[in-house]
């Protein structure tokens, strides 16, 4: 490992700082791996969160979709869209987030949010 290394956080860390923050296995190959089978179990728990998540927001989405179909709301709300991805913005500079990839992610979700909701208000309302 070299002295100047990218943190996930998007931050550049120089000198021997990084390679402190860095957790190093001493030992045998066996602790290597169980330390990485640990990470990975932790990784593989943070996927499952944000995917429920990434679910959970769909849903939402769907509701508010129906809400929109039901009161007649136009689906499309340039403002809102403007709003999230600021929001992601502001984020990524807080914590050092690349911005870049923030956008990008966002504009799936967005994406994926409009399509949801255009099958749902292309769809009649059932309510009588």
């Amino acid at each position: 490992m070299n002295s100047e290394q990218r943190r996930p956080s998007g931050r550049q860390e120089t000198g021997t700082a990084a390679l402190d923050a860095t957790p190093v296995a001493i030992g045998s190959g066996e602790d290597a791996q169980r330390i990485l089978q640990s990470l990975r179990d932790e990784l593989d728990g943070l996927d499952r969160t944000l995917l429920e998540t990434i679910r959970r927001r769909l849903d939402c989405c769907c509701r508010i979709g129906l809400h929109k179909r039901d009161h007649a709301i136009p689906m499309m709300q340039p403002h809102r869209i403007g709003v999230v991805q600021e929001r992601a913005a502001a984020f990524a500079a807080e914590h050092g987030v690349s911005p870049t990839f923030l956008r990008a992610l966002y504009e799936l979700i967005i994406t994926e949010t409009c399509r949801l909701e255009d099958e749902i208000i292309g769809t009649p309302s059932t309510s009588a």
